[in-house]
């Protein structure tokens, strides 16, 4: 008699790691993409400090509840709390937490153009140092063209005006910022759970915007609606639990110019978004502009075995 098949979890096939990071890539493309507009609706009707510290208390708390279901170890000694206090203080409050404000004042064009350049400074800053990675001849012409699809892509109409000058620099400041802690992660010996560094980081951040917020009396314009509602938990669930966590896995299983990548691709998929979503309109530069860009991304992109020796 044919014995029943087995169906025990631990028969059941796992991804390869492969399929896990193109899954990841997947998710920091999309959900980074789409958000844009969603940060813009939240500003508009939440003060930006306050905003912040709503999200990331809601996402770290999410994910602290997923690590004690999962009784994943929490950080041990002064070096992983350290590795914590870096990330909340580059990645969630220097980065994330400033281009929320400066998302007050500019336009969602330019904040995604403008947060391209973390696509140079990450495979920049890798290659510097004893454990710097080299970028090839290949993967430096991708970078340049895909910034220059994103220029194509996001030039504004009527050009820069000079009175939104110094919230451009702070968007570049919190992109500089986030690919420094990108750059530190991928170097520290960390022994605590990604999870775990994750929840702790993001529960930081919002400590420290919270009390920016409080310093500029933020707190007494909260009005909760449908509408900023809907944004912070969209942020809050898949922007900052999702997204974060994807990247935050791609940080030690990629290279510093694949990872870039997303700044070159996200645009794109907020422009594309804002055309579905907000009506707005793609000119024929901007179609040039996109395909620039996934032309970019294949030369970043390609498998190493793939490549010629530069």
């Amino acid at each position: 008699m044919t014995a029943a098949p087995s169906f025990r979890r631990s028969s059941l096939p796992r991804p390869s790691e492969a399929t896990l990071v193109y899954l990841a890539f997947a998710a920091v493309y999309l959900v980074w993409g789409t958000s844009f507009a969603v940060t813009k609706v939240m500003v508009l009707s939440t003060p930006p400090f306050v905003a912040g510290a709503l999200r990331f208390f809601m996402a770290g708390s999410l994910l602290f509840i997923f690590t004690r279901l999962r009784s994943l170890p929490m950080p041990q000694g002064a070096r992983e709390w350290r590795h914590i206090a870096v990330m909340a203080a580059f990645q969630i409050t220097g980065s994330a937490g400033l281009n929320i404000m400066a998302a007050q004042h500019i336009a969602s064009n330019q904040a995604a153009l403008l947060n391209a350049s973390g696509s140079l400074w990450i495979p920049l800053l890798g290659a510097l140092g004893t454990q710097g990675e080299r970028i090839s001849k290949r993967i430096g012409t991708g970078l340049g063209v895909g910034f220059v699809g994103v220029v194509l892509l996001l030039w504004p109409r009527d050009g820069y005006a000079l009175d939104t000058l110094p919230w451009q620099f702070v968007v570049i400041l919190a992109c500089l910022n986030w690919s420094l802690g990108t750059i530190y992660y991928r170097r520290a010996r960390v022994s605590t759970p990604m999870p775990v560094l994750l929840a702790f980081a993001m529960l930081g951040g919002s400590a420290l915007m919270g009390t920016a917020g409080l310093a500029l009396n933020e707190w007494r314009h909260l009005v909760i609606g449908p509408r900023n509602a809907f944004a912070i938990s969209y942020l809050a669930l898949l922007n900052s639990c999702l997204a974060y966590s994807a990247y935050v896995f791609l940080m030690r299983r990629t290279t510093p110019a694949r990872l870039a990548t997303y700044g070159y691709v996200n645009p794109a998929i907020a422009a594309l978004t804002g055309w579905l979503l907000l009506g707005e309109l793609l000119t024929d530069l901007q179609l040039v502009g996109m395909l620039v860009i996934l032309t970019g991304v294949v030369f970043v992109s390609l498998p190493e075995s793939a490549r010629k020796t530069s």
